[in-house]
């Protein structure tokens, strides 16, 4: 039984054995983990992944005449300024207040543009008081200009990130890239096997074997500390809330994205060194990619309990591509498809093996933690929701392709309506057509349904948020969508005056 005390003192002296946690399956695989744990001192773990729940605490300095600063904004991305005088916080998924620039350059692209050195716009407005006299300020500045530069973020590190794919029929744009649609990608997160919270996690108590509060770790390529659970943390789904000084790191391990119509992102370089203090750390931390079950959840779906679609391992994920058994327009199908990562496994890779490298060269001892990490409550927010079901028109006024136009249209003016789905003889959504469709086709000479009716059919589904269905409708331009089930059969219509009493009782 070492102690980190005695492992400090190894490194030291130079005589400490360190490992990644790449290196160390392959030793316990050899050796076994009695073994593995008195020959190795430290295992070192990394990630490096999209981290929108980040960000930074400035203390700019007071200007002359000073100023109390209350609307804020770097790079014209605001700042959150009810700190106090000269004290702001940069969230990394902050857009920009030009709305011709908005999510393309945010809080995640001012944070990096100060990690390289660049000069950054400083606006800032004040109310004024008699020890704060000015009302605005706007200079450049760079983070050699700023006293403190405090990388502090509430949610890092995923423990498992659940992968994502789409059963809808057009792509999606998400936190988790865009996917495509009927299931034909599936992109994921995380580093797996190198991931600091799986090489630490003792799935029988739900805890963690040395990482804690206080404990030292590689934050963007300078030294943090774990500061405690992260939000949403929730083993075996656990996060990290870390910190760490902005000025010390290193734009290689710091990178600003936009996730294309989401909104901007931080990637992150986080790595934690594991003190191998038994045996039971030395088998926990040779834990391979195919031991890890990752959730893949449809995202086409949006809905705060999305449904769960298969279940995998980062070993299959990592492989290129994955066989789904997934039900498309009412049929269980077998497919194959491509996965992608959001994430960068050769950067996680990098992350682990300069923090092997600092330890090796004596420049970076491990703490004691002084507190366990606590148990974060994950519980849903109480909130309204109106589905589609809700204000579901019924029953469902339907016909199929072989009437005339004058058929259809007498069915449109007997039941007061502008929107008729066609169904084929199963009663399966194959058209639609609205009282404009059949104006043009008598202005037209037209004479059958087949000719003037949509095909690509914009849909909804009974237990989908009305306000996705408004968004929907608004960006396709139209006025209506049937309502299908699973097999496509059509239970309904809802329109946007339906949308529009819902909305307008609302106070």
């Amino acid at each position: 039984m070492k102690t980190i005390q005695e492992i400090n003192e190894k490194i030291k002296k130079g005589e400490a054995v360190v490992v990644t946690a790449e290196e160390m399956i392959k030793i316990v695989e050899e050796e076994g983990s009695k073994r593995a744990s008195d020959y190795v001192d430290v295992v070192t773990t990394g990630t490096f992944g999209a981290m929108c729940s980040s960000g930074v605490f400035i203390n700019f300095g007071h200007s002359d005449p000073p100023i109390k600063m209350l609307k804020i904004y770097l790079n014209n991305v605001e700042a959150y300024g009810g700190l106090a005088a000269v004290d702001a916080y940069i969230g990394a998924s902050q857009p920009n207040e030009d709305p011709d620039i908005d999510i393309n350059y945010g809080g995640a692209h001012v944070i990096e543009d100060l990690v390289r050195g660049k000069e950054i716009e400083l606006y800032a407005e004040g109310y004024t008081t008699d020890c704060y006299p000015r009302k605005d300020v706007n200079v450049k500045i760079t983070l050699k200009d700023v006293n403190q530069a405090i990388m502090v973020n509430p949610r890092n590190c995923y423990q498992t990130y659940a992968a994502a794919t789409n059963s809808r029929e057009e792509k999606i744009y998400t936190y988790m890239g865009i996917l495509l649609p009927e299931y034909s990608n599936v992109h994921y997160s995380g580093a797996g096997q190198l991931n600091p919270l799986q090489n630490d996690y003792d799935p029988q108590t739900k805890s963690y074997n040395t990482i804690g509060i206080g404990t030292r770790i590689f934050l963007g390529g300078g030294v943090g500390y774990i500061i405690g659970e992260g939000t949403q943390h929730n083993p075996p789904f656990g996060t990290l809330m870390v910190k760490g000084d902005l000025k010390t790191m290193d734009p290689k391990f710091v990178r600003a994205a936009t996730m294309p119509r989401y909104g901007s992102t931080l990637y992150i370089g986080i790595g934690v060194p594991i003190p191998v203090l038994n045996e039971k750390i030395a088998e926990r931390c040779a834990i391979k990619d195919e031991d890890i079950e990752v959730p893949i959840y449809d995202y086409g779906v949006p809905r705060r309990d999305r449904p769960l679609v298969a279940k995998t391992n980062y070993k299959e994920l990592r492989s290129g591509k994955i066989t789904l058994r997934v039900n498309i327009d009412g049929k269980e199908v077998e497919k194959t498809v491509k996965t992608g990562p959001v994430s960068s496994y050769k950067m996680a890779r990098e992350v682990a093996e300069t923090l092997k490298k600092w330890i090796l060269d004596g420049r970076f001892l491990l703490t004691e933690r002084v507190d366990n990490l606590g148990r974060a409550e994950c519980k849903p927010m109480k909130s309204p929701i109106t589905l589609v079901r809700d204000i579901l028109s019924k029953p469902p006024i339907v016909a199929p392709s072989n009437i005339t136009i004058m058929e259809a249209a007498k069915i449109l003016i007997e039941h007061n309506i502008n929107h008729l789905p066609i169904v084929d003889e199963y009663g399966k959504l194959i058209g639609i057509i609205t009282s404009w469709d059949i104006a043009k086709a008598l202005a037209q000479n037209k004479t059958t349904i087949e000719e003037i009716m949509t095909r690509n059919v914009i849909t909804a589904y009974e237990n989908e948020p009305v306000d996705h269905v408004a968004k929907k409708m608004s960006e396709h331009n139209i006025s209506g969508v049937p309502v299908v089930d699973e097999n496509r059969i059509v239970v309904g219509i809802i329109t946007s005056e339906d949308i529009s009493r819902l909305f307008g009782g609302k106070k």
